[in-house]
């Protein structure tokens, strides 16, 4: 590889939430370790995201919600790159920005918390009327379809500020992402990882995206060292899907993906707001087809009905 010798620093921008530093300083560890005649700096600030708490995501508007003013930083060069948490960057970047590399992911499965009196109880046996919290429409309409007995109850904050909630006796159990609480340090927390048969992950959940100036051939090369090919090949089977389908992370759809034998296979869903609808399928083929596998899966889920179920899902967050 083949990296320009100049010796200008770095510049990484960040959200200020403890979650995205401790993946942003990953990053810049990572890399680092690459170049270590080079110099990272992180730069902190808050997005749109993080500074509305008391609005569920979903009435809001999520296009670009926590990935914007780091955006506008790269755009305007006062930072060179920016690190998200894949499942937060739009599938459709503003012109002048790519992604630029995928790194390796940490399990992408949603993770059961729950209250202490429920140490004992799963999903499948915790009690009628058991109130889970979670900002998740993906979420909320998967487990409103396999348990409908349940009382769901959005949940806002960082995730130290759900699981204060949660044990303060707010909610019985609450769904966070296994990925957020492994790179915390808070794996003891995952009373349960939900299986895919009942919740498909988001779109690039457990895999962080280095996003940066098109073009800018310095920093593309640099961060190729620390690019994961099969994680890559994976997300943009899935951001493809997500992209065809014109939703945001906050409609429900959920995916899965692995690559065995070279061959990648890709799962989705879509189901409606009250859980009742949800249509699911599956598609194979190459790797270096990823993106097609994405499109072709859209519009396999299409004919089973999943344009209807969007067109009523965006018109009932347009109504609220």
């Amino acid at each position: 590889m083949t990296v320009s010798s100049s010796t200008r620093t770095i510049r990484i921008a960040s959200r200020k939430s403890q979650l995205a530093l401790v993946q942003t300083h990953w990053v810049r560890e990572q890399l680092q370790k690459h170049y270590p005649n080079r110099q990272f700096e992180v730069d902190t600030m808050s997005t749109q995201g993080d500074k509305i708490l008391d609005v569920a995501l979903s009435k809001i508007g999520d296009k670009g919600l926590f990935t914007k003013e780091l955006e506008v930083k790269m755009l305007d060069r006062t930072a060179d790159l920016a690190v998200h948490s894949l499942k937060d960057l739009p599938t459709n970047l503003p012109e002048g920005l790519v992604l630029g590399c995928v790194t390796e992911r940490e399990d992408p499965a949603d993770a059961l918390v729950v209250h202490s009196k429920y140490q004992d109880k799963q999903l499948d046996t915790l009690p009628e009327g058991a109130v889970i919290g979670t900002s998740s429409l993906r979420r909320l309409a998967q487990l409103r379809y396999h348990y409908p007995h349940f009382t769901f109850k959005d949940i806002r904050g960082n995730v130290n500020t759900r699981l204060r909630k949660l044990d303060e006796g707010e909610f019985d159990g609450i769904i966070l992402a296994v990925a957020g609480l492994q790179r915390l340090g808070m794996s003891d927390r995952i009373h349960q990882v939900i299986p895919p048969e009942i919740s498909l992950h988001a779109v690039g959940q457990g895999a962080l995206g280095i996003e940066c100036r098109e073009g800018d051939t310095e920093i593309l090369e640099l961060i190729k060292a620390i690019e994961h090919p099969e994680t890559r090949d994976r997300t943009l089977a899935e951001r493809s899907f997500l992209r065809s389908l014109e939703g945001g992370c906050q409609v429900p759809i959920g995916v899965n993906t692995k690559i065995e034998a070279d061959t990648l296979t890709l799962t989705g869903m879509v189901a409606s707001l009250d859980g009742k609808q949800l249509v699911k399928d599956s598609v194979s083929g190459k790797p270096s087809d990823a993106e097609k596998l994405g499109l072709d899966l859209a519009d396999r889920l299409r004919e089973l009905g999943a344009g209807e179920i969007l067109a009523k899902i965006f018109a009932e967050i347009e109504r609220s």
